[in-house]
């Protein structure tokens, strides 16, 4: 009775957070058409465009126009104007990171006359006539969706460089890609990375705190030392950008680690919080007190009596 009482416990609190990051993700979408755009240099052939949602990667040279997501469909045309400025806004091929409507949404405006290419999670997912929520969804139109697919991998050979997609499972979401630019020594680590601040792990699609724990800690003995980094949300970063994130999910992590441990419940778990240094990570799209939530489901059953 007891491991059925903790059991039904968890199933609550996953609808729970669903709801609630949805809701989040939902405020997110664009309200108006004063919106700041801004497209900037990374390094080599490589630009981010920053505007409303997930950062754009842009690799733009004599093989054309190649993005990384693509943000909301109703400011698509907002996007190729800053596009322009490179020369065209005709994207050759896209990459999606994962299946976010705020790194996918504008997929049926640049999936017309661009490949859109992601991991096979991501097109599954797109497909799905469920959404996160448990509720119907209407599944995406044919234009908008990967038209390659890959499991663990895939390169792409553009603008004078290989562009290496790796799959990196159960972390954000089960579907997520890491983009390295090998030449321009730049990668897009998608939602994986939220530059100094707490992550948004959508266990309902397949994410993990454990996975994007181990995901990070990789990545940061993967990328080179002199690499330039896009997160899927903040400004571009370094390595060591990465390795304070790091440290950040493994101390905050541990945290309430150990308390599920000693049996404390949730609201004694967010009552305590985190210790100060950690305030301002808690101050941007996930809250601390989300945070706190979204490890204490995704460890709380495998740390539970049997």
């Amino acid at each position: 009775m007891k491991r059925f009482m903790i059991l039904l416990a968890v199933i609550s609190l996953l609808a729970t957070n669903a709801l609630a990051h949805i809701s989040l993700i939902d405020q997110h979408h664009p309200k108006s058409q004063d919106i700041e755009f801004k497209l900037e240099k990374v390094a080599g052939s490589v630009y981010v465009l920053f505007g409303q949602g997930g950062n754009i990667g842009v690799s733009y040279g004599e093989d054309g126009l190649l993005l990384i997501d693509t943000q909301f469909e109703n400011i698509a045309e907002k996007i190729k104007a800053e596009l322009k400025k490179l020369g065209t806004d005709q994207s050759r091929f896209v990459f999606n990171t994962h299946w976010h409507g705020d790194h996918t949404g504008g997929n049926p405006v640049f999936g017309n006359g661009a490949t859109i290419i992601a991991q096979s999670n991501v097109r599954n997912r797109l497909l799905s006539p469920i959404g996160r929520d448990g509720k119907p969804r209407t599944p995406t139109a044919k234009i908008a969706l990967p038209m390659i697919t890959f499991d663990m991998g895939l390169s792409l050979h553009f603008n004078g460089e290989e562009v290496r997609a790796m799959h990196f499972p159960k972390g954000h979401t089960d579907g997520d890609s890491i983009i390295f630019f090998t030449k321009s020594n730049v990668v897009h680590l998608g939602d994986d990375f939220f530059v100094g601040r707490f992550p948004f792990v959508d266990l309902n699609s397949g994410g993990s705190v454990e996975g994007l724990v181990k995901n990070i800690d990789d990545l940061t003995k993967m990328i080179p030392a002199d690499a330039k980094l896009i997160p899927g949300h903040g400004a571009v970063s370094t390595l060591k950008d990465l390795k304070d994130y790091n440290q950040l999910l493994i101390e905050t992590t541990t945290i309430v680690r150990n308390q599920i441990k000693e049996g404390k419940s949730l609201d004694e778990i967010k009552k305590k919080g985190f210790p100060e240094k950690f305030k301002e990570a808690g101050s941007g799209f996930i809250k601390t007190e989300a945070w706190i939530e979204t490890i204490f489901k995704s460890y709380s059953v495998s740390t539970s009596p049997k």
